[in-house]
């Protein structure tokens, strides 16, 4: 049995927030869950390649391979049926907020909702995000600024949330 030590500390102490990152990436909880373990299990097969942030290796294993599965749904591209928000009249307004946003993002081309999730969600600088990313610093910047944009677009409709969440 291999020792892979640390791991269990760290997915024990950063596994909400990982999970979290992994919900943002796929848009689902389901398929968060699914992106995390697979990279637990790319990541413990090779640990002898791991050295020094344990982290962060699997946060790059996580994204890569999210770009991955975006790449295949562009070549099959999947039908995605729009989710309903709940009523908002069971204290579920956060919820309903937080859900017509998880839509709004799943909405944007994957370079763009990378570079919003790794900025403004992991609170990468540009430069560790195109690092991760493996592609220039410019390039990040451009995704972000088209991927504002595009929220901003994607939920200028919408009402007073207080009155609840039109798309």
């Amino acid at each position: 049995m291999r020792n892979y030590e640390g791991l269990t500390e760290l997915v024990a102490v950063r596994g909400p927030a990982l999970f979290a990152t992994a919900v943002l990436l796929t848009g689902s909880r389901a398929a968060g869950e699914d992106l995390l373990q697979a990279a637990l299990e790319r990541v413990m097969r090779s640990w002898r390649r791991v050295d020094g942030d344990v982290e962060g290796y699997l946060r790059r294993t996580m994204y890569h391979l999210a770009v991955d599965s975006w790449r295949r749904r562009r070549r099959r591209p999947e039908v995605l049926v729009p989710v309903d928000p709940p009523p908002l009249d069971d204290g579920t307004e956060r919820f309903a907020v937080r859900e017509a946003l998880m839509n709004a993002l799943a909405d944007l081309p994957a370079r763009q909702r990378a570079a919003l999730v790794l900025r403004y969600f992991e609170q990468l600088t540009e430069t560790e995000a195109a690092e991760v990313l493996g592609c220039a610093v410019g390039t990040v910047k451009s995704n972000t600024s088209r991927g504002l944009a595009r929220l901003r677009e994607l939920t200028a409709s919408w009402e007073d949330l207080s009155n609840g969440v039109s798309r």
